[in-house]
Formats: structure tokens, sequence, C-alpha cells
């Protein structure tokens, strides 16, 4: 059987909207063409509270999806919700849509429709010809409990079919970052196939001696070197256990980086105009490419990073996108964490789940002993409502 994957299609974003939709479209388009199933391994919204176009963008995409002919079926489903389709379009939510456990998610409403199958704690068997493959998901959860999780699930591989271990989460050999963070090694054993979200550019590793695949997502989000790559989906064949990328149409991104050691302003400008313009030559100029200047070293004695114009820089240029970073021209304070960002180690790493990782560090370095997990903590606190109705939530459960 030949399996597509398409990963974090992060309906909804907003700096990339028209992207996110049009990209996650032609991902799932293109994907069931060439497959008899298609698996998602989360954050396909990215928002745990979409509104509600953002949600009728994403059922006209599976309404489609779904109204399409597939070579197979799901004929078996153990999961926390009924299952409305036979259709083998199946997916668990990451962390952007990623709530209480009680709580209905975005990636649930699509289930509900009928326009998907979410198997988010459970699994689902897919036939083809007598063919199995079944699909265990195990939803975004926080870092820390993703062990004991998987633990609890306690998944038994299906005799006579291809088994495949799907979930959400940040690995160490990808993220070398948290202790919280779990090795690829202490995955289960018995699966054919692990397959990852999370993670915005694609990675090929093993796992027990078998693929581990993350697919990356289909929309720029992080904008991280990584994502510099085109964007797609692997599809794997169980017959001849190889996998293939097929790559989209998708947005060019380009990170360009400028030493500025020794060199005045005016200098430095020039440089990064010269940098600029060699990027866009070397493309397509079907659609505006998105270049991130990066700037690196200190410049000539008597100068700041503040005497550069970086907004006039990046305004000048209506053929592409531009930005310019200048975090790293001037010396910055001394510390683990700054020393791992200059190392690129958090290459792969949001800003978000970089916060996480801090806010865990210092709880555990002032003994937080509380029974609610510093995850849900972390994540009523940076809701996208009041600060003080988020506080409040926060008292609410810590001493309730």
């Amino acid at each position: 059987m030949r399996i597509a994957i398409v990963s974090d299609t992060h309906l909804g974003y907003e700096r990339f909207r028209e992207d996110a939709f049009i990209q996650a479209k032609e991902a799932l388009e293109q994907a069931q063409s060439v497959s008899d199933m298609i698996i998602m391994p989360g954050d396909i919204f990215d928002y745990r509270h979409p509104k509600p176009d953002v949600i009728a963008e994403a059922i006209i995409i599976f309404g489609g999806l779904s109204k399409k002919e597939f070579p197979s079926k799901v004929t078996s489903f153990e999961g926390k919700s009924p299952l409305y389709t036979d259709k083998p379009i199946i997916l668990i939510p990451g962390t952007h849509e990623r709530r209480s456990d009680t709580a209905v998610d975005p990636t649930d409403l699509l289930s509900l429709a009928g326009l998907v199958v979410n198997v988010s704690m459970g699994k689902a068997v897919v036939e083809k010809n007598g063919e199995k493959v079944a699909v265990f998901g195990v939803g975004g959860v926080a870092e820390e409990r993703f062990k004991d999780t998987l633990t609890q699930l306690a998944f038994k591989p299906v005799d006579g079919a291809f088994n495949i271990l799907m979930f959400h989460q940040s690995l160490y050999e990808l993220l070398p970052f948290s202790k919280d963070f779990m090795h690829i090694e202490e995955l289960p054993e018995g699966f054919d196939l692990y397959v990852d979200g999370h993670i915005h550019n694609k990675v090929e590793l093993k796992c027990h001696g078998k693929p581990f695949l993350v697919p990356g997502s289909t929309v720029l989000t992080q904008l991280k070197d990584g994502e510099q790559e085109q964007k797609g989906f692997f599809v794997f064949d169980t017959e001849k256990k190889s996998y293939a990328f097929h790559p989209i149409s998708s947005r060019r991104f380009v990170v360009v980086k400028v030493d500025v050691s020794g060199e005045e302003p005016n200098r430095v400008s020039e440089k990064i105009e010269e940098c600029i313009k060699a990027a866009v030559a070397s493309g397509s100029k079907a659609e505006k490419p998105l270049i991130r200047v990066e700037l690196k070293g200190k410049m000539k004695e008597g100068f700041k990073a503040s005497d550069l114009d970086v907004n006039r820089i990046a305004s000048a240029h209506q053929e592409a996108i531009v930005e310019v970073a200048r975090n790293n021209v001037e010396e910055l304070a001394s510390g683990k964490d700054v020393e791992d960002l200059q190392s690129g180690m958090l290459e792969n790493l949001s800003i978000r789940d970089y916060g996480m990782g801090i806010f865990l560090e210092k709880l555990r370095a002032n003994g937080y002993s509380l029974k609610v997990s510093p995850s849900r903590l972390f994540e009523i606190l940076s809701s996208d409502g009041k600060k003080d109705a988020a506080v409040s939530k926060a008292i609410e459960e810590l001493f309730s």
C-alpha cells in the first residue's frame, strides 16, 4: 500500500494565510492522487480556537478530498470519539490544536463532520485487497507527559499488518534542548514506520532499525534555515519498503548571511542590497520570495546595530518580502541559552517551545511540586485571552 504523509498545514496562519490554504490543498490533492491513504501527524490548524472562516476553509479542503475515491478504506477503529467515515484520511491534533483532554479541538470537528478519522490516543486499521495497515496515533501532549502517555496507551502492533506509530512531539535528537524530550530509541519497538510532525523541515532517520520520517510543514512559519528546502510530503510504499519525497509549489525562502565585521553602516547596507539582488535573481519571479538577511559580527568601532536603517532596506524591495535580523550584530549577554541559540542547537525550535522550555526549567529550579502539569500552566498563562483572566485561571487550577 502507498501511504502519503502530509503534516503541519497550519490552516489559519495569519502571515501567509493564503499560502497555507493553497499549499495544503495542493499537497493533499497530490497525495490522494498518488497514494492509497493519507496520514497527517498534527498541526492541521494554527490555533486551538480557529475562526469560523478558517474552519470553513478546512471543510472546503477536506470535504473535496473526502469525495474522492480511495483504493482502501478504514475497516477497524478504536478511539475516544466515534467513527463517521471509512475514508482513509487519518490524522491527530498537534501542539497548536492542543486543549485539555476532555475539550473538543478543531480536528475533532473535522472528524464529527465525517471528513477525517481522528486516531488520537487510538488506532485505525486500513485495508486494500487483503493488505492491512494499522495506524496508532498520539495527539500532541506536554513533553513531560509523552513517555507516560505511551506507557498508558500500551499500543500493541497488529499481527499481519504494517504498523505505524504517529505522533506530534519534540525528540531530543531533533531538538537537543530539554531533558523532557524523549530520545528516538525510547519510542516503543515493534512498529514498521515512525511518523512525527512538529518539526517544519523534513527529517529522515531510523528508529529501532525502521524508518523515522518527518515530512515538515506545507507552509513557511518558523523561518529557520531548514525551511529553505521546497515544501512537500512523503509517500511510503509498504511493498517496496521505500519512500519518496513529493515537492509542492511553495513560496521560496532564502536565508542570506552577511558578515558586518569592521564595516560602517553604509557599507553594510550596500552588502545587504547586493545579497538581496542575488537571492531574487536566483529563482522564479512567479511569486515574491521571502528573504531573511542575518547580520553577523561586530561593526566598526563607534557604530552599533541601531545605526542601520533596516526598515528602509526591507521596504525598498517590491520584488521580494525582505526581513533583516540584526540580533547578532552586537555582543549578546553571556549564558547557556544564548550560546545554544548562537550555535544553532535550537534550529528547529519555535519561540513558543523555547519559552516553554525556559519556563519549565525555572519551575524546577524553584522546587515546583504542585499537581497541575507545568506545561498546562504554561498553556494557560500564554493563552490568547486577557492576561488577568489567564492568571486568574492559573490560580484557580493551582489552588482549587
